[in-house]
């Protein structure tokens, strides 16, 4: 590996294939990236693809190239759009500032060593609060493209207890920050009395109390898709069962479905079933849910009654009764008719004399209506005719 020897020179590399570097990292998802593709966006420009596969940036699998692993990570984490949540890496932070640099802090000598180990405990400090609100952005988008475009629910589900996992991960260590920062504020923080350091804590206090209220909406959310997923997981084992007993004809012998649909009164404007989220009674009864319960309280309680305003008298106009008439159609007793006929139905209903003025698509209306209600009374043949561009099955009264 040809390691880079300054950071001019890095820049300079990445400045020249800068055209295919960002080709491919927009196509970093795609399982193949051809040479030819390469040489078309560098104008057959083959010395720019050498030197990038010289530098390990770009690495070369038969005839088709893919980025380094390091560089894709580098410029997912730059560019905020990577989709692993990683949560050790704040760990380790975490215990680098509390077990090593605020003890090598309090125990320097000099006013050099001191200002080395606090200007490591700032930036650390800083990373932690923009990773974690970082963490908590890359988890929710994750959640909501699981559930929409994971196809099998199996491999779904555990994709959601997975995010879970990591949602529970991300909390504790939210928790331990916050316990690191009131732990150590009367030794660490009091001696070092940096401005900026206080300025940077009070940022990260605000950095958590978001995250902590965006993990709310986020555990909230995968636990709705979760038991979403289960319903519907439930409802189609039980629909693939019916269907099973309905192709083996034996749905009538093996079960009620006969009297289960003459009792139900089902229609598509039922309501959807909703899983609210149950909050428990350990979480409510310790002293940070009390004081948001308080906060919540004050804010939503109003201080001053709403004035109730008077509807304005309605105008006699709006009063005066209107009538008006339609000649419906008598399904029945066309029907009775046609039985007594002789002619197919579609020749009977073009020349039946309705109370009104019916049109041609009117009576074409009437023709399937009349096929679909009384299907039992009449025999449709297999001889079809035609007429102004329609084309009708020949029905008779049986």
């Amino acid at each position: 590996m040809n390691h880079f020897h300054s950071i001019r020179e890095l820049l300079s590399t990445l400045s020249r294939g800068h055209k295919l570097l960002a080709e491919m990292f927009e196509k970093r998802k795609s399982l193949s990236y051809k040479y030819e593709y390469a040489l078309e966006v560098l104008d057959n420009n083959e010395d720019i693809i050498q030197l990038l596969l010289s530098k390990d940036i770009v690495r070369q699998n038969g005839n088709f190239l893919e980025l380094d692993d390091q560089f894709l990570q580098f410029f997912e984490q730059i560019l905020e759009v990577n989709e692993e949540i990683n949560t050790s890496f704040i760990n380790e932070n975490l215990r680098q500032v509390k077990e090593e640099y605020m003890l090598y802090y309090l125990k320097a000598n000099s006013e050099s060593e001191r200002y080395k180990y606090l200007k490591l405990v700032k930036s650390t400090l800083r990373k932690v609060g923009r990773i974690t609100l970082r963490n908590i952005l890359d988890l929710n988008r994750n959640i909501e493209n699981t559930f929409k475009t994971e196809p099998n629910y199996k491999i779904k589900l555990l994709k959601l207890e997975n995010h879970k996992l990591k949602l529970n991960a991300i909390q504790q260590l939210i928790e331990q920050t916050e316990k690191l920062i009131l732990e150590d504020e009367l030794t660490f923080f009091k001696t070092a009395a940096d401005e900026e350091l206080k300025l940077i804590t009070i940022q990260l206090r605000l950095d958590l109390t978001d995250s902590r209220q965006n993990l709310i909406e986020a555990r909230k959310q995968i636990i709705e898709f979760i038991n979403q997923i289960k319903y519907q997981s439930k409802f189609i084992g039980k629909l693939r069962q019916i269907k099973y007993l309905k192709d083996q004809f034996e749905i009538k012998g093996k079960t009620n479905i006969v009297e289960l649909i003459a009792k139900s009164r089902a229609t598509m404007f039922d309501p959807k079933p909703t899983y609210p989220l149950k909050l428990s009674l350990d979480g409510l009864e310790n002293e940070d849910a009390r004081k948001s319960i308080e906060k919540l309280y004050h804010r939503i309680k109003p201080e001053i009654k709403p004035f109730t305003q008077t509807a304005i008298q309605i105008s006699p106009e709006y009063l005066i009764q209107e009538t008006e008439t339609e000649v419906a159609v008598n399904l029945d007793e066309i029907k009775n008719n046609f039985s007594a006929s002789g002619n197919h139905l579609f020749f009977f209903v073009m020349n039946y004399r309705f109370n009104r003025e019916v049109s041609f698509e009117e009576r074409v209306t009437i023709y399937c209506q009349l096929i679909s209600m009384f299907e039992d009374e009449f025999e449709v043949s297999e001889n079809f005719n035609r007429q102004n561009e329609i084309e009708y099955a020949m029905v008779y009264p049986k």
